[in-house]
């Protein structure tokens, strides 16, 4: 078996050409033996995955592949669920919002969202669209490619392929670029398009179009473009809150390295890109752009939270106002937590993995937690955590947690289903998956022998300018160090028999 190659002063370590997924020299065992399905392991005389079967092609087909199952799953409501009453979409779990907002938001009567008022027969209070100016404009978008009709199924059907096509291509998106992040890791990729939980809760509402943003915006510093990553993740921003979380660990990473022009960089591109959506709407039509953040506000305990847990199975009662406090204070406890992380690890993590935790965070003390907010998750979490084993057990309860709530929702449309019982059991499961996958990607800042993307003596492939930085700034000060004195743990032993090895 081949040594790890040693990273080398001053640049980045690795093959250059990117290696298959059974041969890493972080090998995965999942993947391993998996490969015995799939012809048997890579043998030295294997030609480069070059040509039409590149890494980054393959894995955008197989996001193709996988979204396109994620909507044959949504066919029964497609042909009907959607429109002949509520219990139907949730025993077969194929809801989405698209085809509901529709109309629901006056985008089938050519109404103008945050300027028009929504009448209350359609909305049922909701006066103005409750999304980001961005996501608006998407659902605009697609409204405007939808053939003009009276707003029935048809239509609604035509609507919803019409954002299902737009949103495909930000999924594909998401994957090419978690494939091309972290350098000689393009088959990461993989583990993003093949999650079923991606192609199970893809077309429910419009979160793609976030994630593609902020993940491009993430490819982007990694390749210490900081403008360019400023400008997307301010985008991103704009049609969704949570890119901005990422700006948390930039500022960490950079205060232990002090690379503070990029950072500064980003920061200003961010806030400009954001602007520059938002401000000709907040000042022509200032109460549509409010309700997104007062609708946020005055959202009371929803589904998928602790929570949720919390009132239903206690004499608790919470208002709006007591748990927006609660939940702001637990999430900058858990933010709190992070930066003391980030300068006392031993080695400075990778920015994956504080943005995925600044994220998970967010999402763990929130008072809803979506089935659709995983799709904010997965790719962070592949970048932090590229095992597929770790990834299986977390979208195992993501997914388990998926059928759960719509089962659930079945149980109190008057059709068989979950009882409550069971859905606050599914509840916690998700909430434990998701806990753990944090707990791990801490294991690995706190001792980077376990980090499978440093196992090839890599820093932080991902990290741009951060990037075998020196450490100037820690809890308690060292000396500063380089990540050339780097201890990495030996890659595991390779499973494959010596003569296939060498075959």
């Amino acid at each position: 078996m081949p040594h790890p190659p040693q990273p080398m002063p001053g640049g980045p370590a690795g093959p250059a050409q990117p290696a298959a997924p059974a041969r890493t020299a972080a090998r995965d065992e999942v993947t391993v033996h998996g490969s015995e399905r799939f012809g048997g392991p890579t043998g030295r005389r294997a030609a480069p995955a070059t040509g039409f079967w590149h890494p980054v092609r393959v894995v955008a087909l197989a996001m193709i592949g996988m979204f396109a199952l994620g909507m044959v799953q949504k066919l029964p409501c497609y042909t009907r669920g959607w429109f002949e009453g509520p219990a139907t979409q949730y025993t077969h779990a194929c809801y989405s919002d698209i085809p509901h907002l529709y109309r629901a938001r006056g985008f089938a009567d050519g109404l103008i969202p945050y300027f028009d008022k929504i009448p209350d027969e359609l909305a049922r209070g909701m006066e103005y669209l409750e999304y980001p100016v961005l996501t608006g404009l998407f659902m605009e978008t697609a409204a405007w490619l939808t053939p003009a009709g009276d707003g029935g199924r048809q239509a609604q059907q035509i609507y919803w392929l019409v954002n299902a096509g737009m949103l495909m291509a930000c999924a594909v998106i998401i994957a090419v670029c978690v494939a091309r992040i972290q350098r000689n890791r393009p088959w990461d990729g993989l583990m993003v398009a093949l999650a079923p939980a991606f192609a199970l809760t893809a077309t429910i509402n419009w979160d793609l179009l976030a994630g593609a943003l902020c993940c491009a915006g993430l490819l982007m510093w990694a390749r210490a473009r900081p403008a360019a990553a400023g400008i997307l993740i301010g985008l991103a921003t704009a049609a969704k809150l949570y890119p901005v979380l990422v700006l948390g660990p930039l500022f960490l990473l950079c205060l232990r390295t002090f690379r503070w022009r990029a950072f500064f960089t980003t920061t200003a591109t961010a806030v400009l890109s954001w602007l520059v959506v938002n401000l000709p709407i907040m000042l022509l039509a200032t109460d549509g752009w409010a309700r997104f953040y007062v609708f946020s506000r005055e959202r009371s305990v929803d589904f998928g939270s602790f929570w949720l847990l919390l009132v239903q199975r206690t004499d608790v009662t919470l208002s709006p106002s007591t748990v927006n406090r609660l939940a702001v204070a637990l999430t900058l406890l858990g933010f709190a937590g992070i930066a003391l992380l980030a300068v006392l690890a031993p080695v400075r993590p990778r920015l994956a993995q504080l943005v995925f935790l600044t994220v998970a965070v967010f999402i763990l003390t929130n008072k809803v937690y979506s089935p659709q907010y995983v799709l904010w998750l997965i790719p962070l979490a592949v970048l932090a955590r590229p095992r597929w084993r770790d990834i299986l057990i977390w979208q195992a309860c993501e997914v388990l947690y998926f059928l759960g709530i719509w089962m659930y929702l079945a149980h109190t449309s008057g059709a068989h289903g979950v009882t409550p019982n069971g859905y606050h059991g599914a509840i916690a499961l998700h909430l434990l998956g998701t806990l753990y996958l944090c707990l791990v990607v801490v294991r690995d800042i706190l001792r980077p022998g376990h980090d499978p993307v440093r196992w090839d003596g890599s820093d932080d492939p991902g990290g741009g300018v951060l990037d075998r930085a020196a450490d100037r700034f820690t809890l308690p000060p060292r000396r500063p160090r380089t990540p050339s004195t780097f201890h990495v743990k030996p890659p595991p032993p390779d499973p494959t028999p010596h003569a296939a090895r060498e075959a």
